[in-house]
């Protein structure tokens, strides 16, 4: 299945920090469900997060397919430590998504230990049925 968004001009663009330990989760998440993207909804936001392999990026719930911001280039060997903050770039593609820039990585972190809970040991291409057979 096939899903296409769509992005405005940047109305913004600037450096930023992400905490290590959601980085790292959100890097063996995308490991573990073997998927090319991970679609987590954030409900307090009514945001949808799509995590592929170069950006995280939040579309409006509410709303058309259209990108409200997005998280990219990250750059975690820029760290000069293990649990430093790993930097990249906030792009702000709607006037509607600066409100939630700064309660963003907060209920991101809560979606994310919610997808965690409910998703991970699951096989991403659903589960398998194995019959049983009475008298054997």
């Amino acid at each position: 299945m096939r899903i296409e968004f769509e992005r405005d001009r940047e109305i913004e663009r600037r450096p930023t920090f992400l905490p290590s330990d959601l980085y790292k989760k959100l890097r063996h998440l995308r490991t573990l469900q073997g998927t090319d993207a991970l679609f987590i909804p954030i409900r307090s936001l009514q945001y949808l997060a799509v995590v592929d392999e170069e950006e995280v990026f939040f579309v409006d719930g509410l709303g058309d397919r259209r990108i409200v911001l997005a998280w990219q280039n990250f750059r975690p060997a820029d760290c000069a430590r293990i649990g430093d903050p790993v930097p990249f770039e906030l792009v702000i593609y709607r006037e509607s998504a600066r409100d939630a820039v700064l309660r963003l990585v907060r209920e991101f972190s809560e979606a994310i230990e919610l997808y965690e809970s409910r998703h991970v040991g699951m096989p991403a291409s659903g589960a398998s049925i194995t019959p049983f057979k009475q008298g054997e």
